[in-house]
């Protein structure tokens, strides 16, 4: 494969990225909106409390064989074949397992309501774990595009379902039967899209050549959704599903936007990186310009979000989740950062190098919950404060560690980085206070995000900004070709 073509492939996933990770999360914010209206913060608690369960199944159902496939340097239809037979096995006996432990969950929280609410909402992932291999198939040939259909119709189809169940009443159950119909619907879409088919004969011998890799991705993308919902461990343990719920909203925003950016380099750095690790010179090209691109993308809009989350929560929620909005608030500083560790964790794993990738999770999520455990009598801003600052700083862990396989500097790295951040952070200060003396709520939040983007923008005219530059161009052509 040629350089060009490479660079048009990735090009191509990007925009894709972009079209579908923007789309979810428009439709996310938009149901979101109707759906934080009609339910309450107890009620987004009590599906918050089980996330954790049904993450760390879905991860074990996967074990790291997506990727697995998606480094792997010849994949043929037995490879395919072996993980969607596995990924059904075992998502059958963790059913099965998370169905008969559900009173043990809800007696961990002091919810005996959770009991059936578990029960029904771990099916999940059971429907999920179908779709595990024609996803990885996708994901592997970048085929973004296809992705992002069926993620887009599926959030469509289950936002509906879900406005409608809690219109009518439904509360949690709500929620729940949403998430549900969402998992149903991308896995048959997916099908739908994958031309690959499994067979009947089961053979798990595959598995063996992946199994090392796969395995240290499963531990860590278990301790990684561990790791992501220590909060509602922690504050269903020991706060009430009120507070559980305002932080989760809080999370659930924060997620909507890191996420957007996340989403779009992730589709595509791993597979990009992949095809390049025997050349360590073009990879910290490549790396460079894809942090460039997605610190010039991450830190203006979540610093941002940081910004207006006030005046946005008040005005889309109403006022009664004005206390996710302080949160949001801090959260969406860690966000910023969570593209750019996405990928650094992108060029590891294309490496080979899973197991740093594993021990860093591991060591950071450990930390981070001892923190925690220590700090809950403080109250949830102190824990989230702090929360955010070791995720920061856990980003000169992974540069070491970058380091040590392509010998990037680190000097290199904040030169490609901190302009972004500090210019953001710049037009965050200005637009503050030049809009501190508005009154109208309405006219508050439009006059920060609109003076923000103009600010920004004009900077980075004003400093010629070849990522800009390059953005403006690619968006052009797009728009030329129609």
């Amino acid at each position: 494969m040629t350089e060009e073509t490479l660079k048009q492939k990735t090009a191509k996933g990007l925009f894709w990225g972009l079209v579908n990770n923007g789309t979810q999360q428009l439709l996310n914010l938009l149901f979101g909106i109707f759906l934080a209206r009609l339910l309450t913060p107890a009620d987004y608690g009590m599906v918050g409390m089980l996330s954790v369960f049904s993450f760390v199944a879905s991860s074990l159902q996967e074990s790291g064989f997506t990727s697995a496939l998606a480094n792997k340097k010849d994949v043929k239809h037995e490879d395919y074949n072996a993980v969607f037979w596995f990924s059904i096995s075992m998502s059958f006996l963790l059913y099965w397992l998370l169905f008969f432990s559900a009173p043990l969950i809800a007696g961990f929280y002091g919810k005996p309501e959770l009991i059936p609410l578990a029960r029904y909402s771990f099916l999940g992932f059971f429907v999920s774990s179908t779709g595990i291999a024609p996803s990885a198939y996708l994901f592997r040939n970048m085929m973004v595009r296809q992705r992002a259909r069926a993620s887009v119709v599926g959030l469509f189809c289950s936002g509906i379902v879900g406005i409608l169940l809690a219109y009518c009443g439904y509360s949690y159950w709500g929620i729940a039967t949403q998430t549900l119909v969402y998992i149903s619907m991308m896995t048959l879409l997916v099908w739908i899209a994958c031309p690959w088919r499994p067979t009947i004969k089961i053979d798990f011998s595959p598995l063996k050549q992946m199994i090392g890799f796969g395995s240290r991705l499963l531990f860590t993308n278990v301790f990684n959704h561990i790791n992501n919902n220590l909060f509602s461990i922690v504050l269903g343990r020991f706060y009430t599903e009120k507070e559980v719920g305002q932080f989760n909203q809080a999370n659930k925003w924060n997620y909507m936007g890191h996420s957007l950016i996340s989403g779009m380099v992730g589709s595509v750095a791993q597979p990009m990186f992949a095809q390049i690790r025997e050349d360590d010179d073009r990879q910290v090209r490549a790396f460079r310009k894809m942090l460039r691109f997605t610190s010039f993308i991450s830190f203006p809009a979540m610093f941002g979000l940081s910004l207006v989350a006030p005046e946005l929560i008040t005005i889309a929620i109403t006022d009664k989740w004005i206390v996710s909005a302080h949160i949001l608030q801090i959260l969406a500083i860690n966000g910023a950062f969570i593209p750019v560790i996405t990928l650094y964790t992108q060029l590891l794993i294309s490496k080979g190098k899973s197991n740093v990738y594993m021990w860093n999770t591991i060591a950071i999520g450990i930390i981070q919950l001892l923190l925690l455990l220590i700090l809950y009598p403080y109250g949830i801003f102190a824990m989230v404060t702090i929360y955010a600052t070791v995720n920061i700083l856990w980003l000169l862990v992974w540069h070491y560690f970058v380091w040590k396989e392509i010998r990037i500097p680190l000097y290199m790295v904040l030169k490609d980085i901190l302009p972004f951040a500090c210019i953001s952070l710049f037009v965050m200060a200005i637009t503050y206070v030049a809009t501190s003396s508005l009154q109208n709520i309405y006219l508050l939040a439009l006059s920060k995000i609109a003076l923000a983007a103009f600010l920004y923008i004009l900077i980075m005219l004003l400093f010629g900004s070849v990522t800009f530059k390059e953005c403006l161009s690619y968006i052009l052509s797009k728009r030329k070709r129609r």
